[in-house]
């Protein structure tokens, strides 16, 4: 699947993932391949990217999520320091 994760200033992350892990306001979450159609509130805390035979970590301030037709689009209001 398609993944971009997004702040206000830059693109923080795009290409394929297998696998995405978010926490989300009602409890953390997982995204796989075709996934079915969903938008979620996400809290401060970890998303975790599955790509390429690896395993990517952001620390995010919190956003929005989106997934439809195997695309993830994440807006965060900014990273973690």
């Amino acid at each position: 699947m398609h993944l971009e994760i997004l702040t206000p200033e830059s693109k923080i992350f795009t290409g394929e993932a297998t696998a995405v892990q978010m926490q989300g306001t009602d409890g953390s979450f997982q995204v796989l391949n075709h996934h079915a159609p969903m938008i979620s509130s996400l809290k401060e805390g970890n998303i975790k990217v599955d790509h390429d035979k690896t395993t990517t970590n952001f620390k995010v301030m919190g956003g929005f999520v989106e997934v439809a037709d195997n695309k993830v689009t994440v807006l965060v209001e900014g990273l973690q320091k």
